[in-house]
């Protein structure tokens, strides 16, 4: 009786359409010299690919910032660009390579104004 409920935990598993669109994001930005963004360390140079979810326009201490929330599979980091309030080609949806030093600020972790790559 055990294993079925671990096999239906298995297949529920499998079978949970944001656990698959997770594989596949895992999948599809691994790569030499890639770090997940999940295992990526804080404060050293990492460079990291996935996809953008959402993109906004927010202000930070008067001066424009454009941030991205950057996801793939394994964890999420803010993306922000300090005096920027649109850059051609960021939209949700994109996939997006980024280099530069994650930090953390209220719990979240945030890259600014990173070198960044469309993919």
């Amino acid at each position: 009786m055990r294993t079925k409920s671990r096999l239906r935990r298995t297949i529920s598993k499998w079978a949970n359409p944001d656990e698959a669109e997770a594989r596949d994001l895992r999948k599809t930005f691994s790569g030499d010299g890639v770090v997940c963004i999940g295992d990526a360390p804080d404060r050293l140079p990492v460079r990291l690919r996935g996809t953008l979810r959402t993109v906004t326009l927010r202000p930070r201490g008067g001066v424009p910032a454009l941030e991205a929330e950057l996801y793939d599979g394994t964890g999420v980091v803010t993306v922000i660009w300090l005096g920027r309030r649109r850059i051609a080609g960021i939209d949700p949806g994109r996939a997006l390579e980024v280099r530069g030093r994650i930090g953390a600020q209220d719990g979240h972790r945030i890259l600014f104004n990173p070198r960044y790559e469309l993919l």
